[in-house]
């Protein structure tokens, strides 16, 4: 008896597909069924935050920056939910996981459209900014080439960095429905990172796409974070940062973790399913965490995010204006 259980145990742990969702809830004990109604019920709140910030912005913000501002508040919620999901229905992961990507992708173009848009739009962004340059030896792409020159702010830059977030936003979706359907034909097993297999190759084109899409939001992040501090730049783009890093770096350390067998597996789970399973379970708590956070600084009134700097340069144009006094004079 005692061989055929560790039989069993073995074939399970060899196992790399994802139990069924009846098996993983039948194997539950009372704690996991506990941390299962804790983590839903912790999706479920982060979901009735967002709709209640939804109602707020239509209310409040101008219709200019609505969609922008909705877009980027939902990346935390749909990425809990989406782990929600997969939590639940195991088998579901590899979809939950791109719809999480393709949704946070699209995100990346949108915070980078937000910083010109608080700004007062591209044109204002280009006359505060007329005969200042971006710095562009910044991270993630280029940090340690601090010889690269400073480029002037024009129409053409800031369209070119627009396209460095849009191409992302579009070809993400493209790859991850190329994964999909080479999946289905058996040619696709995101791990399976040999060099004859399809994955490592779209991994490695995504991770430069990310890359380069990344570069244009830190570049004009340290042009506008002065400017824009009254609105709460800052605070903004250290939560934009903290969902990318758990979202992408966090769950690829531990499905490393998990390939190299040290996540040990726990049956029915194998050492894959049970690392993906422990990457949602985090990213709910987080993704919840940062919910009501993002709800402090992006639920505020449009009328406190003016920056003064428009009322200054007004002034200081009021004050270089020559007045002309009725004897001739000039001051």
């Amino acid at each position: 008896m005692e061989g055929e259980e560790n039989g069993t145990r073995h074939l399970s742990c060899a196992d790399s597909e994802p139990p069924y969702a009846q098996e993983l809830l039948q194997s539950l004990d009372l704690p996991g069924r506990f941390l299962f109604a804790i983590l839903t019920l912790m999706t479920l709140i982060a979901n009735l935050v967002f709709i209640e910030e939804v109602i707020y912005i239509y209310k409040k913000i101008p219709s200019s920056k609505r969609s922008i501002i909705i877009w980027i508040n939902a990346a935390a919620p749909v990425i809990a939910t989406t782990s929600c999901i997969g939590m639940w229905i195991p088998r579901s992961t590899m979809f939950t996981d791109f719809t999480a990507a393709v949704f946070f992708a699209i995100v990346i173009h949108k915070f980078l459209v937000m910083m010109i848009k608080e700004c007062g739009g591209q044109k204002l962004l280009l006359r505060r900014f007329e005969n200042s340059h971006f710095k562009i030896s910044t991270g993630p792409c280029c940090c340690c080439c601090l010889c690269l020159p400073h480029v002037r702010i024009t129409r053409r830059t800031l369209f070119c960095l627009k396209l460095g977030t849009f191409q992302f936003a579009f070809l993400r979706p493209v790859f991850m429905f190329l994964s999909i359907v080479l999946w289905t034909d058996g040619n696709y097993t995101p791990h399976n990172l040999s060099l004859k297999g399809a994955a490592i190759w779209i991994s490695c084109f995504i991770g430069a796409l990310t890359i380069f899409a990344l570069w244009p939001v830190a570049i004009m992040f340290q042009q506008v974070r002065t400017l824009l501090v009254c609105k709460k730049i800052i605070p903004k783009f250290a939560l934009y940062q903290f969902i990318l890093i758990l979202n992408h770096l966090q769950t690829a350390i531990i499905n490393i973790l998990a390939m190299q067998r040290i996540i040990s597996c726990a049956p029915p789970l194998s050492s894959l399913a049970r690392g993906a399973y422990i990457s949602q379970q985090l990213l709910i708590m987080e993704m919840f965490l940062i919910t009501l956070i993002s709800r402090v600084f992006y639920r505020r009134r449009y009328s406190d995010l003016e920056p003064p700097e428009c009322t200054t340069d007004e002034a200081g144009d009021n004050k270089q204006t020559p007045k002309i006094i009725l004897n001739g004079s000039v001051n």
